[in-house]
């Protein structure tokens, strides 16, 4: 494996495809959107001889942007694909909740919450709304609502929401990458909006980057898991489901298996993960 280890952070709408990190990442560190670019960049690496670790700066609303990283990379040729990791995740939901919850608790009790996020599809919007709820059900503030840039809600209506339920100050907290903006708002005249501060500092998020690389070198080392499996299936649970009348089951073909009932006339098998990645867990939140 080469000896030097280029890094890069690849983004999605949470990262405002790379604009939202200017100037918080270490000068070494490339930062490009998904597809043509990120399979560029890999490549250009790879020509100097670089072992190249990928970092999916998702906050956990993003799974597509794991998969799509993992789909670029098979494409990047078998020889040169020795020499590239996929990380895991900058973030997840988990993490998400906890760097939250870090913001409130630095919030006047008194004020209600906006938090706020760039839009996504939307299986992305209601995952924020859940992570809300659990912001609000395991902190002190009474009013917690959400809005997404670009979205619906925006910022101003969310902020004519919490007056409308009676709150005389919001603070609005970003779920994303770049700080939240003040919105206009006409008709909330005299209600006071505060921002908060990033969601995750410079330092921490430099800190939290470079064990995700550190973790990443280190499986591959011991392990020989270049992550891009694992990858691709990262958003199989996200989206729409499907489910069959009773009585007209099939087959999935997740592989072997054994078989479980589903109620009369139903039984499929199901693949369940082994116990070498039962335990994996990922590292530090700030």
């Amino acid at each position: 494996m080469a000896e030097r280890c280029a890094v890069i952070a690849v983004c999605g709408h949470e990262a405002a495809y790379g604009r939202a990190l200017d100037g918080l990442v270490d000068p070494g560190v490339s930062v490009v959107p998904s597809g043509r670019e990120l399979f560029r960049s890999v490549c250009a690496n790879l020509r100097r001889g670089e072992e190249t670790v990928v970092v999916p700066m998702t906050l956990g609303r993003d799974p597509g942007l794991v998969a799509d990283t993992a789909r670029t990379l098979r494409a990047v040729s078998g020889g040169e694909r020795a020499a590239t990791v996929l990380a895991e995740p900058f973030g997840t939901a988990q993490h998400l909740v906890g760097w939250l919850r870090a913001a409130a608790g630095r919030v006047p009790e008194a004020s209600a919450l906006l938090v706020t996020a760039p839009s996504g599809d939307p299986f992305e919007d209601a995952e924020l709304y859940r992570i809300a709820a659990l912001v609000r059900r395991y902190g002190r503030h009474a009013l917690v609502e959400v809005a997404f840039t670009g979205g619906d809600p925006d910022p101003a209506e969310g902020v004519r929401r919490c007056r409308l339920l009676g709150a005389e100050r919001v603070t609005l907290l970003s779920a994303g990458f770049a700080p939240p903006e003040a919105p206009e708002v006409g008709g909330a005249a005299g209600l006071p909006v505060d921002r908060a501060g990033p969601l995750v500092s410079a330092s921490a998020l430099r800190r939290v980057l470079a064990e995700r690389v550190a973790d990443a070198r280190r499986r591959r080392r011991e392990h020989g898991d270049d992550g891009i499996a694992p990858g691709l299936t990262a958003a199989e649970n996200h989206g729409y489901s499907h489910a069959h009348p009773p009585g007209e089951g099939h087959d999935h073909g997740h592989g072997p298996g054994h078989q479980h009932e589903h109620g009369p006339g139903h039984t499929h098998p199901h693949q369940h993960p082994s116990a070498d990645g039962a335990g994996q867990v990922i590292r530090s939140i700030a």
